[in-house]
């Protein structure tokens, strides 16, 4: 069966850079561990995931659309210009770029939306046509999961895919409405606040049977804890800002077509092969 591997290209590129257990100097004198760890990680998905097609998406430099909607979004993350090179993870990636380059491997820096917008297009335009694995930490992929969508977290031999029956158990939700569950108790990580006093289990309740923010409202008559349905109705403006942030922005031309995603690389090659064919080792 052919299947689409997409990877969130910074998201594994923080991970590597700051989850290898110790820096590696190449004989030029520059850390590379994070490069070291990123293509080794490339290289075992592709082995142990076989996919026919592949894909990795990186956020460019642009302005963040979504500031737009709200400037504390994200505002809590560290701005590495501020960061010596050598502890940025971004030093690294152009020597990444290089070996994808040299590998033939498709990768995208998005110009005007996030790299999640980008990964959310494909999902939607190709999911019926072939299977798709999203490799991601990113819990905002969570809504994208259906029967022929999964997540997959990078953990070297313990790895593991993420599905719908995952989400049921964890959360007691489907996949579809994440996004709103997201909305009412919020994400620490791109600094959204949620309603004060929602937490897991209140969101699972209140989305039972619902998906959209504006649906949440039109059923709040069906809200029988008195004092939970005027919380809702109060905090109606800050839902609906976090909804808007949270929701993907699907692109209506993507910008490499699914044919020219066809992984061609030989199995003989190794991350230690392309590392010293390009000579960042």
């Amino acid at each position: 069966m052919n299947r689409l591997l997409i990877i969130d290209g910074h998201n594994l590129l923080f991970q590597m850079f700051y989850g290898m257990p110790t820096r590696i100097i190449n004989k030029n004198g520059k850390q590379i561990q994070g490069i070291v760890g990123f293509i080794g990680a490339l290289f075992k998905m592709i082995h142990t995931l076989n996919p026919t097609h592949l894909l990795l998406i990186f956020d460019g430099e642009n302005l963040n659309p979504r500031t737009l909607i709200s400037s504390d979004y994200k505002a809590n993350r560290i701005d590495y210009s501020l960061v010596q090179e050598s502890d940025s993870p971004f030093s690294q990636l152009p020597s990444i770029y290089q070996v994808l380059k040299h590998l033939a491997i498709p990768f995208i820096e998005t110009t005007d939306v996030e790299a999640d917008d980008v990964i959310a297009s494909y999902v939607h335009h190709y999911k019926k046509e072939i299977e798709i694995i999203i490799s991601s930490f990113d819990s905002d992929f969570f809504s994208l999961i259906d029967s022929n969508v999964t997540l997959y977290r990078y953990r070297g031999k313990s790895s593991y895919p993420i599905n719908k029956d995952f989400i049921l158990k964890k959360l007691n939700i489907e996949p579809y409405q994440y996004s709103l569950f997201k909305s009412l108790v919020g994400d620490p990580a791109d600094n959204i606040k949620g309603v004060y006093g929602i937490g897991p289990k209140t969101a699972s309740y209140l989305v039972r049977g619902i998906s959209t923010v504006e649906e949440l409202f039109e059923k709040t008559n069906y809200i029988e804890n008195e004092k939970l349905k005027r919380k809702i109705l109060e905090h109606k403006d800050i839902l609906k800002k976090n909804y808007a942030l949270i929701q993907f922005q699907i692109l209506k031309d993507l910008p490499l077509s699914l044919e020219s995603l066809i992984y061609k690389l030989k199995d003989t090659m190794t991350s230690t092969i392309a590392l010293k064919e390009t000579n960042i080792w």
